[in-house]
């Protein structure tokens, strides 16, 4: 419609074009939402390479895979418990009791009965804290706190606290070697990562874990087996710490009872950074993926440009509230809409 008064036309706007401008907005909400973390990772990669010569060194790309590689294999377990609604703050544990029980076989001299023997134990840690969660109903974390001091003192005891070493010098190529100029340690996370992947997305049990995250009750009501479900994410969880463990042998050449103390937190920043709520049912591996590599680039970011390591730890803080804020006002909206 227009009006016209001396020379000035209005043009009003139509109200065909403010329907218009809803949808736009949700659309535009959705895709930030969706792949807000992606667009904000390339970003941060493209000025670091412009800013940074160092930054752009082949050798320091690749050491950033291979120093946040444990984390990210951690990650990819936490997902899965966050998806399904929980979450484990007892992985360091399981990692440094995982750690410690290889360098033990180890020393003994047999390294894959080491390997087994940490792969069980933080399968069995993993078992036990479903069943404190699903059958003992038990809040995850207060189970998951309970069971990580337990591990860690059973540490402590078994070992009166003291490190292992003398491991067999061959295992230090799953942490510190390469295939051509790849790390082994980025190689393993990068199909732990593949293999969570296809199972949450092309398995039952993927699809349940969804579905027990979402809504419990309505799950167990179709014929979900809930409690098996959140058993089997906690055993995964479990198993993909022992597996961080194994790989921290590796890099280190020691099995240390006080080994991943910072994995618990650090885990779940990144999976949250990837766009994964606490509420559960939703997630993405590539999402936890690119969480794990934001916060590991940004960390060497911050170095490479002289910031006080006493500054990263809030820079870091600052970006999981600003990914939980921008989460939650679109949950918000979402719902409101």
């Amino acid at each position: 419609m227009k009006t016209s008064g001396g020379d000035a036309t209005t043009v009003e706007p139509t109200a065909g074009q403010f329907k218009r401008t809803a949808p736009d907005r949700r659309r535009l909400s959705a895709f930030a939402a969706r792949y807000g973390i992606f667009v904000i990772f390339f970003l941060l990669v493209l000025f670091l390479l412009i800013g940074s010569p160092s930054f752009r060194q082949p050798n320091n790309l690749w050491n950033i895979l291979q120093q946040n590689s444990i984390i990210g294999v951690v990650a990819c377990g936490m997902l899965v418990m966050m998806v399904a609604g929980g979450f484990d703050l007892s992985v360091g544990s399981i990692g440094a009791a995982s750690s410690m029980t290889a360098a033990f076989v180890f020393v003994q001299g047999s390294i894959p009965l080491g390997v087994f023997s940490a792969l069980l134990v933080g399968l069995a840690v993993g078992i036990l804290n479903g069943v404190l969660i699903a059958k003992a109903h038990i809040n995850p974390f207060v189970a998951t706190l309970g069971t990580q001091v337990l591990v860690q003192g059973l540490v402590f005891v078994g070992s009166n606290a003291a490190p292992i070493y003398n491991l067999p010098p061959g295992f230090t190529l799953v942490g510190l070697g390469h295939i051509g100029p790849v790390p082994i340690a980025s190689l393993i996370f990068a199909t732990v990562a593949i293999l969570t992947w296809l199972m949450m997305l092309f398995t039952r049990f993927g699809h349940y874990v969804y579905s027990v995250g979402g809504n419990k009750e309505a799950s167990r009501l179709a014929g979900v087996p809930v409690d098996a479900v959140l058993i089997g994410a906690f055993a995964f969880g479990g198993l993909c710490a022992a597996i961080g463990g194994l790989i921290l042998v590796g890099q280190t050449g020691i099995g240390s009872p006080s080994a991943g103390l910072t994995w618990p937190l650090a885990a779940i920043a990144a999976v949250v950074v990837g766009g994964t709520p606490l509420s559960g049912g939703v997630g993405t591996v590539q999402g936890t993926v690119v969480g794990t590599l934001l916060l590991g680039v940004m960390a060497n970011g911050l170095n490479l440009f002289g910031v006080s390591p006493y500054w990263q730890p809030a820079v870091t803080g600052l970006v999981i509230l600003a990914a939980v804020g921008i989460d939650t006002h679109h949950r918000f909206k979402t719902e409101g809409a």
